[in-house]
C-alpha cells in the first residue's frame, strides 16, 4: 500500500485510489476541487444513488398487473438520469460542506489531514464558491420534478446541514447520515406519484439501517484518532460487538 505521506506529496488525498481518472485527466489545479467533491472516490455518490433508483423501480411497478408489458414496469429513463446527476452533484456539495465544518478535526486525523482545506490547497472562500456551484446543479435537477418532490427534496437539506455536527454530540452520527443518504428512497416514489405511501417509507427505513451498517465499518479505520480528538461514532460505540450489530442492522434492512 502506498504511504499516506507519499500520496500527500503527490497532491492526492491519503485514501484516494491510485491511477484514478481525476489524476490522469484533470489539470492539477482542479485536483483540490475534485477532492472536495470526492470525484476520486465515486462509491459515495453511488451509495447515494442506489436508494433513488430502488425507489424509482418500486414506483414503476407499484400498481402493475400481470398482463402489463415488461417495458411499462421499468423506471422512466429520464428520472434515472436526473437522479444520477443529482447524486453526483449533491454528494459533492455535501462532502464540501462537511469538509468546511470539519476542517479543524480533519487536521488532527492522519487519514484526513491531506484533504484540500486542512492541507491549504484551497481557501474556505473557494470551497464555499464550489459548494454553491454544486448545489445549483442539484437545484436545477430538483426543479425538473413535481412540486411535492421539490418540497421533499428541500426538506432533506435540514438533515444535511446538521449531520457534520452530530459526531460532536452523539454516538449515532451514522443514524443521521442514514436519514440523509437514504432520502432518495422517498424521492423516487414522490417523483412518480407526487405523494408518499407505505412502500417507500419501509424502503427508507431499510435503507437507513443499511447506511448505518456500512458507515460503521468505514468509521472503524479512524476510531483511534477519533477517540483522541473526541469524535463520536457507532464504530466506537459498538466496539468489539460490531459484528453482532451489523448482523442486526443488515438483517433489519433485508426485512
Amino acid at each position: 500500500m502506498e504511504p499516506i505521506q507519499s500520496k500527500a506529496a503527490q497532491g492526492r488525498v491519503a485514501d484516494a485510489p491510485s491511477g484514478h481518472w481525476v489524476y490522469r485527466i484533470l489539470p492539477r489545479w482542479l485536483w483540490p476541487y475534485a477532492q472536495l467533491a470526492r470525484w476520486d472516490r465515486p462509491i459515495g455518490w453511488q451509495l447515494l444513488l442506489w436508494p433513488c433508483w430502488w425507489s424509482a423501480a418500486l414506483a414503476a411497478s407499484a400498481y402493475s398487473r400481470p398482463t402489463d408489458p415488461l417495458l411499462s414496469l421499468l423506471p422512466t429513463p429520464l428520472y434515472l438520469l436526473l437522479f444520477l446527476i443529482g447524486a453526483i452533484a449533491m454528494r459533492g456539495a455535501g462532502c464540501t460542506y462537511n469538509d468546511l465544518v470539519d476542517q479543524d478535526i480533519d487536521n488532527q486525523v492522519e487519514r484526513t489531514r491531506s484533504r484540500p482545506l486542512p492541507a491549504g490547497k484551497v481557501t474556505r472562500r473557494q470551497a464555499w464558491a464550489f459548494l454553491v456551484i454544486q448545489a445549483l446543479i442539484g437545484l436545477a435537477v430538483l426543479l425538473q420534478f413535481n412540486s411535492f418532490a421539490i418540497l421533499l427534496g428541500i426538506c432533506s437539506l435540514a438533515i444535511v446541514a446538521i449531520y457534520p455536527f452530530m459526531k460532536r454530540y452523539t454516538n449515532w452520527p451514522q443514524l443521521v447520515l442514514g436519514l440523509a443518504f437514504s432520502w432518495g428512497a422517498l424521492m423516487g416514489w414522490a417523483v412518480e406519484f407526487g405523494d408518499l405511501d407505505g412502500p417507500p417509507v419501509m424502503l427508507y427505513i431499510g435503507s437507513i439501517l443499511w447506511v448505518i451498517g456500512y458507515d460503521t465499518i468505514y468509521a472503524h479505520q479512524d476510531k483511534e484518532d477519533d477517540a483522541i480528538v473526541g469524535v463520536r461514532s457507532t464504530a466506537r460505540l459498538f466496539g468489539d460487538n460490531t459484528k453482532t450489530w451489523l448482523v442486526g442492522l443488515y438483517g433489519g434492512a433485508l426485512v
